[in-house]
């Protein structure tokens, strides 16, 4: 039997807690000592249409899920309809005694449909809505878990609502779990057992970077809800109080993200999280702050376009957009962080980079990245790794001893240094005009030559801070893969996959993505033989900027843009010569 490697997918409609009841369930594997990662897909609406969760177990790290499942929840008829021929032979389908759907599609199949009580069970206990509950206990019982992951979860979870509320969700929970012992069979195919004790978190991509940001010294941030970077704006709120945060729900894109130029003006560290919608109202804005050299942060979290696209769905396909957008030419730096560790550590590093070059940082994720819950090592998110660098900015003493004090200054590196509003040193003019060097407005050539020169020396600066591309696999492999963002993880159970079959493949991640450092690119690529671009946007866009900055051309593209995330199953299902 598969001990500690499975697959499981939820499903109902909006409204039935299939979202919550996935992410309860990742928490509680991760409590009992496995890895998991846990992957939403969802619609845009609060009622109808339909909602899974797929969560896949491993005793090792798991990076991607698959398209095949070992057991399927059905919290209605239409999930088996959609899901029933992902299920491998000799998986399973839950769902209640009373569900009925049309038993044909199981026709043929090697499933087994395993009825279970679970709106008695819930109804007995007080509460229809533990149906969720129940039905997770029995996932629990037939696969061998212990119970008591879950009983800490739902502790965890209802603690708000009351003991009472507690009490009868860990009763439903045995009731079923109980069910599940005595009448479920003993030799299905698939165990989970407890792995070793370990400080684990599940956590999601908005999560981590969140925490860093708090962790490294934000104290402003700014923003309209926008899917998929609102749960971000959701946790800095909850933890406002805790960490003399200021969130502003403002009435706009546009006013968030003046706002957050404003805020980094009197020298607080300030970020707006967004998508690529909202990110488009802001461009203006950040072309204000380039010219201004304001420190800003931009939580960008891709989502399909164009317009609203598919609002809660995946992509990558703003990053053309985050390097090219607002008007002028201004210095920026964008990172894309690829797993939780990668999105802690952008909270902290964006705000060090944006002191250091007094420039706009943008942290580019994506859906699958920000809204997927994984099993990460707790000591990946030490506090005591956390630096707060500023940056050239100056001291009262410093502006003490500088009369004539200069914000715009002519030095060498383009880095200015930096005076807050306040002292008597430090009072300068802060227009959206071209200045000289004290702020005044100036049209003459040599001004504005000098100016844009400049401020674009930062990007050179900024260079030497730009980490390498991430080699794995092996060396010179016949395939080698390149990528970035969410899709690492599919690619990188992709390499294993060929080279555990005889193949060879390795694989070059791109984590720092500008300023753009083509010795490094051409470094990580020597000896490719066969490179494979691998994103979810239509065009290509990585393999474009790797093509224009290096003139290495990818011989071969994976691309995706359907709104779903890639798998080792598609990205091996549409390599050329498979």
């Amino acid at each position: 039997m598969p001990l500690n490697d499975l697959s499981l997918r939820i499903g109902g409609e909006a409204g039935q807690g299939v979202e919550s009841s996935g992410a309860g369930f990742a928490q509680a594997l991760t409590r009992a000592g496995l890895w998991v990662l846990a992957v939403p897909d969802y619609h845009s609406r609060i009622r109808g249409g339909h909602n899974f969760y797929t969560i896949r177990v491993g005793q090792q790290p798991v990076l991607a899920v698959r398209d095949s499942i070992d057991i399927l929840l059905a919290l209605n008829a239409e999930t088996i309809v959609l899901h029933a021929d992902k299920l491998v032979p000799g998986g399973a389908i839950i769902a209640d005694d009373d569900l009925k759907f049309n038993e044909s599609v199981l026709a043929g199949r090697d499933v087994r449909l395993i009825r279970v009580p679970l709106a008695r069970i819930a109804k007995e206990r007080g509460n229809p809505l533990m149906v969720n509950t129940a039905a997770l206990a029995v996932v629990a019982g037939l696969t061998g878990l212990p119970l008591d992951p879950i009983h800490g979860v739902i502790g965890d979870n209802f603690r708000r609502k009351g003991p009472e509320v507690v009490e009868a969700n860990r009763l439903a929970a045995e009731d079923a779990y109980a069910y599940a012992s005595e009448h479920l069979p003993e030799d299905f195919g698939w165990r989970l057992q407890p792995g070793p004790d370990a400080r684990r978190l599940s956590i999601n991509g908005n999560e981590a970077f969140a925490m860093g940001a708090l962790m490294g010294g934000c104290k402003f941030v700014a923003g309209y809800p926008m899917t998929p970077a609102s749960s971000t704006m959701e946790y800095l709120a909850r933890h406002a109080k805790d960490w003399g945060l200021v969130v502003k729900h403002a009435e706009s894109e546009v006013a968030a993200a003046n706002m957050i130029v404003g805020a980094a003006h009197m020298g607080v560290r300030a970020m707006a999280p967004t998508s690529g919608g909202g990110y488009d109202l802001m461009t203006e804005a950040m072309s204000l702050a380039g010219l201004l050299e304001e420190p800003v942060v931009i939580y960008l979290v891709q989502r399909p376009g164009p317009a609203t696209g598919l609002a809660t769905r995946q992509a990558q396909g703003d990053l053309l957009l985050a390097h090219f957008s607002s008007h002028g030419e201004l210095p920026r730096i964008i990172i894309a962080p690829h797993t939780p560790e990668e999105h802690f550590q952008a909270g902290f590093r964006a705000f060090n980079l944006a002191d250091k070059y007094q420039c706009l940082v943008i942290v580019l994720s994506d859906h699958q990245n920000a809204a997927s819950y994984q099993s990460v090592d707790a000591s990946a998110f030490d506090p005591a790794q956390v630096r707060i660098e500023r940056g050239k900015l100056l001291s009262d003493a410093e502006l003490d001893l500088l009369p004539d004090y200069m914000r715009y200054a002519n030095v060498p590196d383009g880095i200015a240094p930096r005076g807050l509003p306040g002292h008597p040193n430090a009072v300068y003019f802060a227009t959206s005009d071209m200045h000289r060097e004290d702020g005044h407005i100036d049209e003459h050539a040599d001004v504005t030559e000098a100016k844009l020169s400049r401020i674009m020396r930062k990007q050179d600066a900024a260079l030497a801070e730009m980490r390498a591309p991430e080699r794995y696999g092996l060396e010179n492999a016949e395939r080698t893969f390149v990528t970035w963002g969410s899709s690492h993880g599919p690619v990188r159970e992709t390499v294993d996959i060929l080279n555990a079959r005889g193949e060879s493949a390795n694989m070059v991640t791109f984590v720092d993505l500008w300023p753009f450092d083509p010795e490094a690119a051409h470094k990580a690529l020597a000896n490719a033989k066969h490179i494979i671009d691998v994103e979810g946007n239509v065009t290509a866009q990585f393999a474009f900027l790797l093509h224009a900055h290096t003139g290495i051309q990818c011989h071969e593209r994976i691309l995706r843009f359907d709104g779903r995330g890639f798998t080792p199953d598609y990205i091996l299902g549409h390599l050329e010569g498979k």
